[in-house]
């Protein structure tokens, strides 16, 4: 199939694996870092680049460097809030109309800046970018689905004192316990502060994550934080397949009630198998049919993917052809928009040109990613919303259609 950019960026579009520390603007991180004194390799794009935000990384702990950066500039109230409405204005205006942006609260938490501070902060944000633009004629006039948003919050597999002062004091407190006891108190915490700030203030608050290095430090770990928010009624996704292999999937889904995958791309690595599968393809063969059978959706990050595992080579090596054909629930995110250095149109763009997407391909990977969402609203908001979002997807492809069927006619 072929798809011209415009009809693509017209096209409504969900990103559900977004990061607020990985998509800052980069002039707003130049800009940041000058008023609040945080030291930069270059105080210019070109620099920065060059030196941080490369096209290409030689590993995932050189993609992560750049967040030294952005987590050092996102230290009170108005930087949040600030990077937060640019984010979603950058998304509204390539038409990604619903986003759940994730990030860990505990890396910001200061003397100076609280929770609660941190959590409002980063709402008013992407509340008075939904407001600005839901009352745009766009919407009012012209028939375009409003925009909405969600907030996930991501706990740590793994952390240092270094990491914040929030853990450097939870790891000075319990300097006998073990750092996995350290590691589950930590997420336990952030699951009762997540679920209080969503009843008490009431925030858009719609899912908990677990984020950070998947080798060594499992999922089972946070079992109890993880229990926690699914008695609660919050939704739960994990970061999982990223850099290790299906048992790692099928313990988000089975130990942590999994309702979605993010990355996910070490799915059919049967090859990554610990030692007490007998028998690896077998093994892929039923956790695929496990996550097609529930209906579990995998967030792709296709370029971020072959950023941190050079290894992959060429897109079409990209686990995403396999779910495709497997029919999986899969959604097309970007990760991090500025490490990165991608959007949603740029990941739907290459997903259809390597993998030769058909139109109902394209169709259903993008309608899951409305269909999956976490949707903060009442459930018949939430169909009224997805209804009106198809309608509108099918009739920018039939004005393509017809667009395309006339042009043709033309030239002949």
């Amino acid at each position: 199939m072929q798809l011209p950019r415009s009809v693509i960026k017209a096209l409504p579009k969900t990103d559900l694996h977004l990061h607020l520390d990985g998509s800052l603007r980069l002039s707003t991180l130049i800009e940041l870092a000058k008023e609040r004194n945080v030291k930069l390799p270059s105080y210019n794009e070109e620099g920065l680049n060059e030196l941080v935000f490369r096209p290409h990384y030689s590993s995932l702990m050189e993609y992560l460097q750049g967040f030294n950066y952005t987590c050092a500039v996102l230290i009170d109230e108005e930087a949040l809030e600030r990077v937060a409405y640019e984010l979603a204005w950058d998304n509204i205006n390539e038409g990604v109309l619903y986003i759940e942006v994730r990030f860990a609260p505990q890396l910001h938490i200061t003397e100076n800046l609280s929770l609660e501070q941190i959590l409002t902060a980063v709402n008013r944000g992407f509340q008075k970018a939904q407001k600005e633009y839901n009352a745009s004629p766009k919407v009012t006039k012209e028939g375009t689905p409003p925009f909405y948003y969600g907030i996930i919050a991501c706990a740590m597999r793994f952390f240092v004192a270094q990491s914040s002062p929030y853990y450097a004091k939870l790891m000075d407190v319990f300097r006998e316990a073990p750092e996995k006891e350290i590691y589950s108190m930590a997420s336990m915490e952030l699951a009762r502060a997540m679920v209080r700030m969503r009843d008490e203030y009431d925030l858009p608050i719609v899912g908990f994550d677990l984020a950070g290095a998947e080798y060594g430090h499992p999922a089972s770990d946070h079992i109890a934080a993880y229990n926690y928010i699914h008695r609660n009624f919050m939704h739960k996704t994990v970061h999982a397949g990223e850099a290790y292999g299906p048992e790692s999937i099928f313990q988000a889904i089975t130990d942590l009630h999994a309702d979605r995958i993010g990355h996910g791309y070490h799915l059919f690595s049967p090859e990554l198998c610990g030692p007490n599968v007998k028998n690896p393809q077998q093994y892929v063969d039923r956790l695929c049919r496990h996550i097609a059978d529930s209906r579990t959706t995998i967030e792709v990050c296709m370029t971020s993917n072959l950023q941190t595992n050079p290894k992959i080579g060429d897109p079409k090596n990209h686990a995403f052809g396999k779910m495709l054909q497997n029919n999986l629930s899969a959604t097309i995110c970007t990760d991090n928009r500025l490490v990165s250095h991608t959007t949603v149109t740029d990941e739907l763009e290459l997903a259809i040109k390597t993998f030769d997407m058909t139109p109902p391909q394209l169709r259903n990977t993008i309608v899951y990613g409305f269909k999956r969402n976490f949707f903060y609203g009442p459930y018949n908001l939430r169909r009224k919303y997805v209804r009106h979002v198809i309608d509108y997807y099918d009739e920018i492809i039939a004005k393509h259609n017809k667009e395309v069927k006339e042009g043709k006619e033309k030239k002949a």
